[in-house]
């Protein structure tokens, strides 16, 4: 076996640092995300950044996407790439006190295998327990496997959170804080785990509360019943950067807020069009008016903070009306009397559906849907529940779907890619549009331990085949902002936005 990575012996030194940790009074938190699953599966990423929850493989917080030790100490691989040995960390938990054993872990994974999910890019033959070590065995070589064990869909949970199925019913992790009351969909209690091996959080209870109106969580945060809040829209930034008990943390995170285009829609499945579409954004006037941060007008589908994958050298995407117009006009759309393009009897309209749970998605609808009316598109905008996204992709009724997208919930963005681009589509992803060239240098990406130049060039082809085809038209990048108590200290948003890193923080003398 080849060794990967290993843990050094922290645990012991920790729990005498964490001794003498301060108690420190409640923590509240607001945000607009509604907890509508207990499912790792479908919400496993609320319950990692609220440190309930744990997985295999952690990240580093230095934003680099860096693999570090979570709840296995060590991994290694065999020489064919074929079985991953993952060894669990000694004398670790879950809160109700029974052992996190490689038994129990390699069952967490094997339900979190069979349903849809980041595990099924990984090509899994199996996931067993051996010897006291977690054991996965591959039908192929899948270098990032590690990365995807760092998913928060792969947390791992006592036996007692599963019912008689293998579904998911309450959770019962091994981070430092513990469930303590949770009333779905909007509010979650915690305090701290008594039996976590790290150094003992200060703050002792920390509680969440959806909020579905910013304007209403930017009032809690100025009157101090928030500490945190979470998803601000830039007029309530605007406005807390005034208020005397506030202060407003920022950082620019590997999400691009993004267009789903259904590429079997008659109206959509001809590139031209798509890039005509495109080419009638004013991206740079939207970041500027609407998110008050021009520099984050996406000229690309990946932020410069995805590392690799940013493309300096691509042709920017641009905006300019009259050369959408004659795009338009080439592939046969006119201009109508109503003010509208058609084809015949056809009418250029279109459906847009988002969500407000990120309060600029629907600013930035609105916006889109004047930009194109300009062009002759008819746009609506419906404004509902993120879940109609996925499901319109199901049914196959979605035209046109705004949302962020996260590339880095799995540290490695290839991972995602995988998923996202796959040939049957995905609910986050393309949707009707394939490219097999492309996928083939993912494939190669996944499979192959290729020269660092090499590697590179494939990531540049497909961003360049992405930027050509615009199966997905990038709208912003993203920076995200919290409303932070002054007297909270330590607080720090994480790039990856895995963490809310509430064991870090601390309440100043009052």
């Amino acid at each position: 076996m080849t060794k990967i990575h290993s843990c050094s012996g922290w645990c012991a030194l920790a729990l005498l640092v964490g001794m003498n940790a301060a108690h420190g009074k409640p923590l509240a938190m607001v945000g607009p995300w509604e907890i509508h699953s207990v499912d790792p599966a479908s919400n496993g990423v609320f319950f990692t950044r609220m440190q309930v929850a744990e997985t295999l493989v952690e990240v580093e917080v230095d934003g680099q996407g860096n693999l570090q030790p979570g709840l296995a100490s060590q991994w290694s691989n065999s020489g064919d790439g074929l079985q991953w040995r993952f060894t669990l960390r000694p004398g670790a938990r879950f809160h109700d006190g029974s052992e996190v054993s490689a038994e129990q872990a390699a069952f967490a994974l094997q339900q979190a295998w069979r349903k849809p999910g980041v595990m099924t890019s990984a090509p899994i033959a199996s996931i067993e327990a051996r010897e006291g070590a977690l054991l996965v065995t591959l039908t192929e070589p899948f270098a990032p496997l590690a990365a995807v064990l760092a998913h928060p869909s792969t947390q791992i949970l006592a036996k007692e959170a599963y019912d008689a199925r293998g579904e998911v019913i309450q959770v019962i992790g091994s981070g430092p804080y513990r469930i303590t009351r949770l009333q779905q969909p909007q509010r979650v209690e915690t305090e701290r785990f008594d039996g976590w091996q790290g150094p003992q959080p200060a703050i002792s209870q920390v509680s969440y509360l959806t909020v579905g109106r910013a304007e209403s969580r930017t009032l809690m945060a100025e009157s101090g019943q928030a500490d945190i809040a979470w998803g601000l829209d830039p007029v309530s930034i605007r406005r807390l950067q005034q208020a005397p008990r506030v202060a407003i943390a920022s950082v620019t995170l590997p999400r691009t807020i993004q267009l789903k285009l259904n590429g079997a829609d008659p109206l959509l499945k001809d590139p031209a069009v798509r890039r005509a579409l495109s080419l009638a954004i004013d991206r740079r006037g939207m970041a500027a008016a609407l998110l008050r941060d021009p520099e984050m007008a996406a000229t690309q589908l990946f932020p410069p903070t995805l590392g690799e994958w940013h493309q300096p050298g691509l042709t920017p995407l641009a905006y300019d009306v009259k050369a959408a117009q004659a795009a338009l006009a080439a592939a046969g759309w006119l201009l109508g009397a109503d003010g509208v393009l058609h084809k015949g009897e056809e009418r250029f309209a279109l459906t847009l559906r988002t969500f407000p749970d990120r309060p600029e998605l629907p600013l930035l609808a609105t916006a889109l849907q004047a930009q194109w009316q300009a062009v002759g598109v008819d746009l609506r905008v419906a404004v509902g529940n993120s879940s109609e996204i996925p499901a319109g992709h199901q049914d196959g009724s979605l035209q046109l779907g705004l949302y962020a997208r996260n590339y880095a919930l799995v540290p490695d963005p290839l991972v995602t890619l995988l998923g996202d681009l796959a040939p049957t589509g995905a609910d986050w992803g393309v949707m009707n549009w394939q490219s097999p060239t492309m996928e083939q240098k993912l494939a190669r990406l996944g499979k192959e331990t290729l020269p660092a130049g090499e590697a590179a060039a494939l990531r540049r082809d497909i961003a360049t085949t992405l930027q050509q085809e615009l199966p997905l038209l990038p709208i912003a990048w993203y920076r995200q902002s919290a409303a932070v108590n002054r007297a909270l200290k330590g607080f720090e948003l994480d790039p990856q936005e895995r963490s809310y890193r509430l064991d870090t923080l601390t309440w100043s003398a009052q």
